[in-house]
């Protein structure tokens, strides 16, 4: 069976940006290329990176941007299912985090995959608390 990875948008930023990090994320995005490895990313994450690249590029980089993000090997998943609706409404309730990374951490536990991120400031008390695995990029 093939690992699981959350994509978090600040992972998928520092590739783009070419920042440190970007190889592991290549590494895992290549994985994925060939099946040894599945990388999930929830739309509300995927939002960020378009904002993100809004503001910085302009509209119509960060729509050429997103074209090439919402194809294999990364799933977007578009839908909120029941079972990340709680578990994101959970955390959101017991930390200070927010709805977008809440998200993503209710993706990550719902997969039973590992959070790709590079966000220490928001996660390193949940990794503490929670069982959910991080994969941190730097």
């Amino acid at each position: 069976m093939n690992e699981v990875f959350v994509l978090d948008a600040c992972a998928l930023i520092a590739l783009i940006n070419e920042e440190e990090g970007a190889e592991i994320v290549k590494d895992v995005l290549k994985r994925a290329q060939t099946g040894k490895a599945t990388v999930i990313m929830n739309k509300l994450n995927l939002l960020e990176v378009y904002y993100d690249a809004y503001r910085s590029y302009g509209k119509e980089a960060a729509e050429k941007l997103i074209m090439n993000i919402n194809r294999p090997p990364i799933v977007i998943q578009a839908e909120l299912s029941d079972a990340v609706f709680k578990e994101a409404g959970r955390l959101k309730a017991s930390y200070k985090i927010s709805i977008a990374d809440s998200v993503a951490l209710g993706e990550t536990i719902v997969s039973g995959g590992q959070l790709l991120t590079s966000d220490h400031h928001e996660f390193d008390a949940i990794e503490k608390s929670e069982d959910i695995r991080f994969h941190w990029i730097r």
